[in-house]
């Protein structure tokens, strides 16, 4: 059987792998990477097989993951002699375009865009893919199969992917959870007491709206009573512009996104 070949074995690698590990996948996984500790490390973690020479690599996929980061998209690329049959990769370097990608190791290569989230190493993730034009049916189901095991999958279009990169990283959660603990804390909260409170504010929060049927805004309007303390903080925190400064991120992340297309 065809193996699932990661090239790169950093950190998107190890949470993927995890989570496929925990989903009973069973198509063989094969990681190649430069770096021969980062082999070492996730071999003696996960139990996959690892190869140190790329062309080797390749030659056993059939699905082929590019998980390096945008600026090493092209050099990777470059290293990679065309395949003689047909072959699937699936590119998770921010920013960097189809368009680009087809260009690289000839036409019997079809390719798709993945942006997994970290928290797929516990099969709670979220993914959005884009197809290249000319990617077969049955390709894109199994390409959607291998990220539905970790997770939920999102097919959007291309010009998307950049919005969507900058708003679902957990990057936002834990920044968000870091915050506001800190700010708890420096109220006269114990940590550990402050990390609780605020992990409940954020997670347990936002469970409740994924599973339950009431629409966010009527839970924000049954959660800041007029008068109340939330309605207090909330009202602070808006004009102190907090939706401004959310969007300036945003921005900024997609700003990083544009660059990196032109890097990679």
């Amino acid at each position: 059987m065809k193996a699932t070949v990661f090239l790169g074995a950093g950190r998107i690698t190890s949470a993927l792998v995890a989570g496929l590990r925990l989903a009973s996948y069973d198509r063989p996984i094969i990681l190649y990477d430069h770096h021969p500790e980062k082999l070492r490390a996730l071999r003696k973690l996960h139990g996959v097989a690892t190869e140190r020479n790329l062309q080797h690599a390749i030659g056993h996929a059939k699905i082929l993951i590019i998980a390096v980061r945008p600026a090493s998209v092209a050099t990777l690329l470059q290293e990679i002699s065309p395949p003689k049959r047909p072959l699937f990769a699936v590119s998770l370097a921010a920013g960097v375009p189809l368009s680009r990608l087809r260009k690289q190791l000839g036409p019997r290569v079809r390719w798709a865009r993945a942006m997994p989230s970290p928290v797929c190493r516990t099969r709670q993730g979220l993914t959005a893919l884009a197809f290249d034009r000319g990617f077969p049916r049955s390709a894109r189901v199994e390409i959607g199969d291998l990220f539905t095991r970790v997770g939920q999958v999102l097919e959007i279009s291309e010009n998307k992917f950049d919005a969507f990169t900058t708003a679902f990283s957990p990057s936002h959660g834990y920044h968000a959870l870091a915050a506001l603990a800190d700010a708890a804390q420096q109220m006269g909260l114990p940590r550990k007491i402050a990390l609780s409170a605020s992990a409940h504010a954020l997670c347990d929060a936002i469970v409740a709206w994924r599973e339950g049927k009431v629409s966010l805004a009527a839970l924000l309007h049954e959660a800041a009573t007029p008068g109340g303390t939330a309605a207090a903080v909330m009202n602070s925190m808006d004009k102190a512009s907090y939706g401004s400064i959310v969007r300036r991120g945003l921005a900024a992340g997609i700003a990083r996104a544009r660059r990196n297309a032109k890097l990679g």
